[in-house]
């Protein structure tokens, strides 16, 4: 009766412990350890990703040049854009005069220079005449040759003045006489075009040589042009 007792007292305690295990709350281990059998999921991936950064060219700096000395200005030039000179001019006139019975043609080439005065220039001239002279009792005709240096200042663009010395051979009847002339007056230039220039010129001789063929006061006309003038 006593061990049937026993058993039963040691039944009632073994329930009442049951009970008690049954109602009280898990443990914080017990809690984590079914969280983290619950809960499959990998973590969260908390790394940030880096920040892309612009790649920065760091600036290079040049250091000045060194300036130059100024350079000496180049001569003035004696060529035109084609290659050819601009302060050389050349051509010739064809002169004539009538006065009277008097009859005169020449035939003139003309080299010149112009200055540092661009409007100034210094030139030479080949001189051949043809006279034919009917003023006397016996005509007669003379071939004649010669020389002359001259100078002309552009008064304006189209007109000039012109002094010019020079120095002729005539073929008189029966001898040959060398003659002087100091020729001043001027002329009028026109351009024609392709840098030739027509020009009309009227000299008067100032010496008067006594061998001269020429009256005093007659003027020497002539017509003619120039390239480059």
């Amino acid at each position: 009766m006593k061990r049937v007792s026993a058993i039963v007292v040691a039944a009632a305690l073994l329930l009442v412990a049951a009970v008690a295990s049954a109602q009280s709350p898990p443990s914080p281990a017990d809690s984590t350890a079914t969280d983290s059998t619950a809960a499959k999921a990998p973590p969260a991936d908390t790394t940030a990703a880096p920040a892309v950064v612009p790649a920065v060219t760091p600036a290079v700096t040049t250091p000045p040049a060194a300036t130059p000395p100024p350079a000496t200005p180049p001569p003035a030039t004696t060529q035109s854009a084609s290659g050819k000179r601009n302060d050389i001019y050349y051509g010739g006139t064809v002169g004539f005069n009538f006065w009277n019975d008097y009859m005169m043609i020449s035939l003139e080439p003309m080299f010149a220079k112009k200055m540092k005065n661009p409007k100034m220039s210094l030139g030479g001239k080949l001189r051949y005449e043809y006279v034919h002279d009917s003023r006397y009792a016996v005509d007669y005709t003379m071939n004649n040759f010669g020389a002359s240096v001259f100078s002309r200042y552009r008064v304006i663009p189209i007109v000039y003045a012109h002094a010019e010395y020079a120095w002729l051979s005539y073929d008189y009847p029966g001898n040959r006489e060398g003659v002087s002339f100091l020729l001043l007056g001027g002329g009028y230039s026109k351009p024609m075009g392709k840098g030739v220039t027509g020009m009309f010129e009227v000299l008067w001789d100032v010496l008067n040589d006594p061998d001269s063929p020429y009256a005093a006061g007659e003027p020497m006309i002539s017509v003619g042009v120039g390239v480059g003038f």
